[in-house]
């Protein structure tokens, strides 16, 4: 029969493959968001997540328990469970072109982030009574530590979530989206990482120097596209594809938004229907 302290050690490792699939998880909602609190939120608790991970795996070590394969599989169960709702870097520009928009995949993963805080703190409530249960104060006093963290997290994920429900309702209900493309963690990744490679040749060989450009283009060039299939996977405004030519240049003609609406029109207009008449009223009204 199991003792008490298995089934707190069984609980512990549980936590810590929660902890590190949810890594793989923040990783990718990071991603998809474009800069701004909410981003900056989420990059600090994957500083957070792991850093619970290895306050966890530690523990385990000191009750002789260990953090080996099973927690491991246990994890990427996890990543295939509440990660699979995330996007991965490589995916992002199809999953949108197939019409998944960005605003409500930021959505989706704050709702979703925000269950998973809900699992982690009822998980680490368990272990604190567990631990005092078992006359273990130490682990008790880490269970209640990383709780708090999370409990800071559900809260900012709730108040997030309608910030960026109306986000969603701008972009599909009003025709104004807010979500760019090139703004997101991704593109901020490809940008830094095309930074990296020229700072590291700068000064070097004229041939080292050149395949560092090329590397700098194919990386800007890629964020290019990553934009544009954001930018023309969404309806500029909420029945456009009903709307005839002429109904379409004489919204652009007649709307405040001017060129940045002429901008989506182009962009979705040459993914979707590519009407002459359209594309040529998005280019006289663009400029």
């Amino acid at each position: 029969m199991p003792q008490p302290a298995d089934v707190l050690v069984q609980h512990l490792r549980d936590a810590h493959a929660t902890e590190a699939g949810l890594v793989r998880v923040l990783q990718s909602q990071i991603a998809v968001a474009p800069r701004g609190d909410h981003r900056d939120a989420l990059q600090a608790h994957l500083s957070e997540t792991r850093s619970h991970a290895e306050r966890v795996r530690r523990r385990l070590v000191e009750l002789g328990a260990g953090d080996g394969p099973r927690s491991l599989r246990a994890g990427f169960a996890l990543v295939q469970g509440v990660a699979a709702q995330a996007v991965a870097v490589g995916k992002l520009p199809l999953d949108l072109v197939r019409g998944k928009g960005g605003e409500e995949k930021v959505l989706k993963n704050a709702r979703d982030g925000a269950a998973a805080e809900a699992l982690e703190i009822a998980t680490y409530r368990a272990i604190e009574a567990l631990a005092r249960a078992v006359g273990d104060p130490d682990t008790a006093r880490l269970a209640r530590e990383i709780r708090a963290d999370e409990e800071r997290m559900l809260d900012r994920l709730l108040a997030d979530v309608s910030d960026l429900a109306e986000g969603v309702a701008a972009a599909r209900v009003d025709g104004d989206p807010q979500w760019s493309a090139a703004e997101t963690g991704a593109a901020d990744a490809v940008r830094h990482a095309r930074d990296e490679v020229a700072d590291a040749v700068r000064g070097r060989f004229d041939d080292v120097a050149d395949s560092a450009r090329d590397a700098r283009d194919r990386a800007v060039r890629t964020t290019e596209r990553a934009a544009d299939a954001a930018a023309g996977a969404v309806e500029p405004w909420p029945g456009y594809d009903e709307a005839t030519v002429a109904e379409v240049e004489r919204r652009l003609r007649e709307d405040d938004d001017g060129p940045a609406l002429s901008a989506r029109v182009g962009a979705y207009e040459r993914r979707h229907k590519a009407r002459v008449g359209v594309l040529e009223a998005a280019e006289r009204t663009t400029a």
